[in-house]
């Protein structure tokens, strides 16, 4: 009996967890998918007359924001996440660099931003750019990306390591050969966690981009714009009828919604075609 309620009690809170989800990206749905036209996709934004402007330079700019990121916090994440499982070993330096990066994944996403405006923008001269405000993000998501990685290399058996050393092969070949392959979707799965967070994060983008962009950056060093911060300034700072901000904003967030979705599918994709290819090998 006990087991019967606890199980039901599990299911109805999972069920609940689902039905707020579906619910919000319903209602978003509901409210946005009335502006989305090839205009609103295609055009820039024009902030003083929303019905004749568009999304474009947003779109590209949030998609090249993520990329800088990504291509800063994914090497270094995954890297520090092997060093910290196959190398470090288990001593007072080691804990604590584990418990300030618990530490930095639950710092507020304002410090970060202060941090890159003080540190990036001014201390370095890089200004309001891309490069600034995708660094930023990728101070932010790398605690995410080094305990991912960390966590899904350690739980690669020991026997695959042990099976990899006895036929000769060296630590780092048995790392790179072995440990990785098998340690590949839970990396995946821990950079889709911080991706998601950096594609919607507004204010380390305000503080270092300027968030003002209404063209498409040509150089790392250029001003960009990005969804988050375009939904934040239609709400908050343009002149326009509250009802007609509100719909732009909701059509600028749909769009946010679709793009972490067909970037979130096609990564699990990927995912899941390797480890059949993996299994499949493993099999043979």
């Amino acid at each position: 009996m006990k087991e019967t309620v606890i199980k039901t009690g599990l299911c109805m809170v999972a069920l609940i967890s689902v039905a707020v989800l579906f619910t919000v990206v319903a209602y978003i749905f509901l409210n946005g998918i009335q502006v989305i036209s090839l205009d609103f996709l295609l055009k820039s934004p024009n902030y003083a007359a929303l019905e004749c402007g568009g999304i474009f330079p947003q779109i590209i700019g949030s998609l090249c924001l993520l990329a800088v990121c990504l291509l800063f916090a994914v090497p270094l994440g995954v890297a520090s996440g092997i060093y910290l499982a196959e190398y470090a070993t288990e001593n007072i330096i080691t804990k604590s660099v584990r418990f300030f990066v618990e530490c930095l994944a639950g710092i507020p996403s304002i410090v970060i931003g202060l941090f890159g405006l003080i540190f990036l923008v001014y201390y370095l001269g890089f200004g309001p750019s891309m490069l600034s405000g995708g660094l930023a993000l990728g101070f932010m998501i790398l605690p995410w990306t080094v305990r991912a990685s960390e966590e899904a290399i350690k739980a690669v058996p020991l026997s695959h390591r042990e099976a990899s050393l006895a036929l000769g092969a060296s630590k780092w070949q048995t790392i790179r050969s072995v440990v990785l392959k098998s340690a590949y979707p839970g990396i995946i799965t821990g950079i889709l966690l911080g991706a998601g967070k950096a594609m919607g994060e507004t204010a380390v983008i305000l503080l270092t981009t300027g968030g003002l962009a209404t063209f498409i950056p040509r150089s790392l060093l250029d001003d960009v714009g990005s969804l988050p911060v375009y939904i934040y300034l239609i709400l908050t700072m343009v002149p326009v009828p509250r009802a007609e901000a509100e719909s732009y904003a909701y059509g600028a967030s749909l769009v946010l919604i679709t793009m972490f979705l067909m970037i979130s599918v096609f990564a699990l994709f990927l995912r899941n075609r390797y480890v059949k290819r993996m299994v499949g090998g493993e099999k043979k």
